[in-house]
């Protein structure tokens, strides 16, 4: 079986951390949280449990920059697989074996809430599945792929796709950037359902991304900026050297 890392990147999920990583903890045996500079007592609760490895960032550099930590982390210490999952309860842990099996036939697995329908459903936000349609919609016809969900965290990411990728954005548009890189790549991709859950339909992005239409641009500005760089010639130096050198 693929040695894998299962990682959380984190903000003020005080009210959710603890339960959440009980039940991952049942079905990975590594487990790292990236805490993104949390202030609400997310980072003490963490350190008081012991049960998980956690990478800090003193101040908070947006969920890409987390899940840009987590990448660097499970590459430097030698993982075949990573899976991300988020920690506001929004994902199922006991769905994480899945993910681990289904990157043995491809590179990159990812969550789709709109796959399929489960029998426990959420209802999104209206704006949010709205920007979701259009931004799928959009990658699939730019890029020429088949995805259902632009935006799900739960995933599943093989070492080489991870030595692929120079991810640079830090916000929550990074998986825009990623599904860019990705397809120039190359890489293999699936999609695993998973239940449409929403714990806390009020939870808000922040800031004026809480504005649909400020957000929806700011994820167009991220795409076109992420289509006019350069392709990435070759795998990102340094993530090929780790993954290269954890192979023996």
């Amino acid at each position: 079986m693929s040695r894998f890392l299962t990682a959380l990147p984190v903000y003020n999920e005080a009210r959710h951390a603890g339960q959440v990583l009980d039940q991952v903890l049942r079905y990975s045996p590594d487990v790292l949280v990236v805490d993104d500079g949390s202030t609400d007592g997310t980072s003490e609760l963490l350190e008081a449990r012991g049960d998980a490895r956690i990478l800090r960032h003193e101040h908070n550099r947006g969920y890409g920059a987390a899940l840009r930590s987590a990448f660097d982390y499970s590459l430097e210490h030698g993982y075949d697989v990573l899976v991300t999952i988020d920690c506001d309860g929004q994902h199922e842990p006991q769905r994480i074996p899945q993910f681990v099996a289904a990157a043995n036939t491809a590179q990159i697995v990812s969550g789709s809430r709109y796959l399929r329908q489960f029998d426990r459903r959420s209802i999104p936000p209206e704006d949010r599945r709205r920007i979701n349609v259009e931004i799928t919609a959009e990658l699939n016809r730019r890029l020429r792929l088949h995805l259902t969900d632009a935006f799900c965290g739960f995933k599943a990411y093989r070492c080489e796709a991870l030595a692929a990728l120079d991810i640079t954005e830090t916000g929550y548009a990074m998986p825009l950037e990623l599904w860019v890189q990705a397809s120039r790549a190359g890489l293999s991709i699936i999609e695993l359902p998973v239940p449409l859950v929403y714990l806390d339909e009020e939870r808000s992005f922040g800031g004026s991304l809480d504005d649909a239409r400020t957000r929806l641009d700011y994820y167009h500005e991220v795409l076109n900026r992420a289509l006019e760089r350069p392709k990435v010639p070759r795998p990102h130096a340094r993530a090929k050297a780790l993954c290269r050198g954890s192979s023996g």
